[in-house]
């Protein structure tokens, strides 16, 4: 048995994954349990699982990633368009004060493209740039192994790609496939005309991405990125039609880390915690433990 552990939490919008970690170095068997959608419920579900992922040792410090926009103290989920009794929610604080612990919150795609960065497709990027297109569309930018600084975060899904004044978020997710279509994106098969309408209108997102963060390498994943799904190389062919004042692109992979890239996420940032503490001056964060 150990004597202490960390807890790293990926919260989804059905189901949240967490796993128990003792050096920070790698997790162990994660746990999946439903996502409530009523907030006290799912704290108690979320302790029971943490205090379970723990093994009976006591909790050191957390890592959560939650799907919204947090508060700039990144300690309060303002916005979480697929968990709505959740807006407003002090999750940090609620963690803190059910298992004894420090916790850090981090939007979860930020938090898998840190994941991707430090243990992923992403390694050995200086600047990375997270881009998933799943349910919904969202991203981050990674720098020297660090979740990039931003007010609210990053929420590349709103940006505007033509004039249909819907954003790249309402025309390539795979909500926004399935209701089209009126079945599930899979279903449709990997031969169907949609997926290069799909590879140009990403293929613009990313040409943005590479005009405002000018990354070294992009990192794409979720689940419109599987096989029967959107075709990087077919993505690479319309970026390279388009005009840019950039020398070269940047090299474009899938991820690597799948379902787990937000447990991963979350040991990088507690080692990024450790070590802030362990570098803060007598009487501040140092206090804490992570």
């Amino acid at each position: 048995m150990f004597s202490k552990m960390h807890v790293v939490i990926d919260i989804g919008g059905t189901k949240t994954r967490l796993a128990g970690a003792h050096d920070l170095g790698a997790f162990l068997e994660p746990v999946i349990v439903d996502t409530r959608q009523n907030y006290r419920e799912a704290l108690d579900v979320l302790y029971a699982a943490a205090v379970g992922a723990s093994r009976g040792a006591s909790i050191d410090g957390v890592a959560i990633g939650v799907p919204g926009v947090l508060s700039r103290d990144k300690r309060v989920l303002v916005h979480a368009p697929n968990l709505p009794k959740w807006n407003g929610a002090k999750i940090a604080d609620d963690i803190e004060s059910a298992v004894g612990a420090p916790t850090v919150l981090e939007n979860d795609a930020a938090l898998v493209g840190l994941g991707e960065a430090t243990d992923g497709a992403g390694k050995g990027s200086a600047i990375l740039a997270y881009i998933t297109i799943s349910t919904g569309v969202n991203g981050a930018r990674i720098v020297d192994g660090q979740i990039d600084r931003a007010t609210y975060g990053f929420e590349i899904g709103e940006q505007y790609l033509d004039d249909s004044a819907r954003t790249f978020e309402e025309l390539v997710s795979g909500r926004a496939i399935a209701a089209r279509f009126n079945m599930p994106p899979r279903e449709l098969g990997e031969d169907h005309p949609v997926w290069d309408e799909l590879a140009r209108l990403t293929a613009r997102a990313l040409h943005n991405a590479i005009a405002h963060w000018s990354p070294d390498r992009i990192v794409i994943g979720g689940s419109m990125m599987n096989e029967v799904g959107i075709p990087i190389d077919r993505i690479w062919t319309h970026l390279q039609a388009l005009p840019r004042k950039n020398p070269a692109l940047p090299e474009i992979v899938h991820a690597t880390l799948g379902d787990f890239g937000g447990l991963w996420g979350g040991l990088a940032r507690l080692r990024l915690a450790r070590e802030q503490i362990s570098l803060a001056p007598a009487g501040s964060i140092g206090q804490a433990s992570v």
